[in-house]
């Protein structure tokens, strides 16, 4: 047997290498520190003129801010924490130079940063624009009237606050528009998109001439509808409010319709007759909302006939395209009582638009509190209810469908009062009922959103996503068709 002697050096020893066995097993329970990490691709992002939207991956542990952007630039996710891929949109360029920025992507404890350069080319000198006449040209401009073509159009959407946004197409809080939203519209069973646009993006406010990145950005949006097998009506909207109705303003106001009008129907005068034109929007004196004057009517008139002219003489498709023109404020009655129908070289190839709002507490008025609809409404308004709807549209199919002018309702809708018990499903029943009533007398309906998902809002769809958020006002509007 080995005999081991024990020294004081060796029981020293394994002293030692005991307290080392339990200092390791200790650490092995204390928690691992991983030192923050952040890195950024890519780490340059070029756009052009017309703007569009690209990815940017975060990779990191920690948490993040991007900073330095400029307002020409947004981001899905500008602060978050952990990977991820953020989606970067830059506006057009409505600039005749270039521009940049630097974005500074910040870990939360501030040591770590990492930049990516953006640059974005210049927008374009816009061709000089020519009061051109070419031969008119009917291929695919199909032998049918107004009214015809409204049995073809079915139930529409309105592209609300995005392209007539003054300031910008972000402007009012929507995002950039996407393919993928139209598509959803176009899924959800939409066949028409009405586009309210802001024209007055000059690259010479003199002569009205518009950018030509704002048309390169108006007509990629009419392609997404237009290659969804949709309608597409584009107008000038609001626009700041130059379109004044009186005899002080008339001749600047048509003089500017002449000349933007000139401009917008030779850029799109190719396209085929799924493309609409419509002159104005509710045509108003600012403030004004009572019944018109001779002098308001007739002047706003006066409008529609320039539109008329103008788009006509640009030829080709545009002697035969589908035009549309509003009664005065797009109200019901003062469209019947003072709207006077264009002279037209074509038959049967106009429109007359109104909108519809009635009852305004209940549609509109975000004081109200009118929260009901309908006779079987316990607490309704005392007017304006189902029987009312008929009238009015009987009115427009008398006066305006009998004698083949085709009608477009515009605009409809009731905005959305968030934790109003039963709200909503009078709201549906307010939907479904004016667009039925709309469909059997022959006006073609077009819903109104504004992409404002909030309470007092109109919107239907998540204009990021797509997403429906409201499928029982969808299915109150789907509904009706036959």
């Amino acid at each position: 047997m080995l005999k081991i002697k024990f020294t004081s050096l060796t029981l020293l020893l394994l002293m030692l290498v005991a307290g080392f066995t339990s200092c390791s097993q200790e650490d092995d329970n204390d928690p691992v520190i991983v030192d923050p990490s952040l890195n950024v691709t890519p780490a340059t992002m070029a756009f052009n003129a017309t703007g569009g939207t690209k990815g940017m991956q975060i990779t990191s542990n920690t948490g993040w801010t991007i900073t330095g952007a400029p307002n020409w630039l947004s981001f899905s996710e500008p602060a978050s924490e952990g990977t991820m891929n953020i989606q970067v949109t830059a506006q057009p360029n409505e600039l005749l130079e270039s521009r940049s920025a630097t974005l500074t992507i910040s870990a939360d404890n501030g040591d770590l940063t990492d930049e990516v350069q953006v640059t974005q080319e210049a927008g374009e000198e816009p061709d000089e624009q020519v009061k051109a006449s070419i031969p008119p040209d009917n291929s695919g401009m199909r032998d049918m009237g107004s009214v015809q073509l409204s049995d073809q159009m079915g139930i529409g959407w309105n592209l609300g606050n995005s392209l007539e946004a003054i300031g910008g197409e972000t402007a009012w809080g929507n995002p950039v528009v996407t393919e993928s939203l139209i598509d959803s519209v176009k899924a959800a069973g939409f066949n028409a998109v009405r586009i309210p646009v802001a024209w007055s993006k000059f690259s010479d406010a003199e002569n009205f001439t518009i950018r030509e990145t704002w048309m390169n950005r108006v007509e990629e949006v009419v392609n997404y509808v237009l290659d969804n097998d949709m309608y597409a009506i584009i107008n000038i909207h609001w626009d700041g409010g130059w379109m004044q109705p009186t005899y002080d303003e008339q001749e600047y106001v048509n003089a500017r319709l002449d000349a933007m009008w000139q401009q917008i129907a030779i850029r799109f005068r190719d396209y085929e007759d799924k493309l609409l034109f419509a002159g104005t929007n509710e045509v108003m004196v600012e403030g004004d909302y009572g019944t018109p004057t001779e002098e308001y009517y007739t002047v706003q008139n006066s409008f529609n006939q320039t539109f008329i002219n103008t788009v006509r003489e640009t030829g080709g498709r545009n002697h035969y395209r589908h035009l549309v023109v509003q009664g005065f404020n797009t109200n019901i009655n003062h469209t019947v009582n003072y709207a006077v129908i264009p002279e037209d070289v074509v038959d049967n190839r106009l429109f007359m638009e109104v909108h519809y709002y009635d009852p305004y507490n209940f549609t509109l008025n975000e004081n109200s509190n009118v929260y009901q609809w309908g006779d079987d409404a316990s607490e309704s308004e005392d007017w304006a209810n189902e029987s009312y709807v008929d009238n009015q549209f009987q009115k427009m199919k008398t006066n305006f469908i009998d004698k083949g002018i085709g009608v477009i309702l515009g605009e409809y809708g009731a905005i959305k009062r968030e934790g109003v018990e039963g709200h909503e499903a009078y709201r549906e029943y307010y939907l479904e009922y004016v667009t039925r009533a709309a469909l059997e007398h022959g006006l073609v309906p077009i819903y109104w959103d504004n992409g404002d998902v909030n309470d007092l809002g109109f919107a239907l769809f998540d204009r990021n996503t797509g997403e429906t958020l409201y499928p029982g006002l969808l299915n109150a509007i789907m509904d009706t068709e036959e």
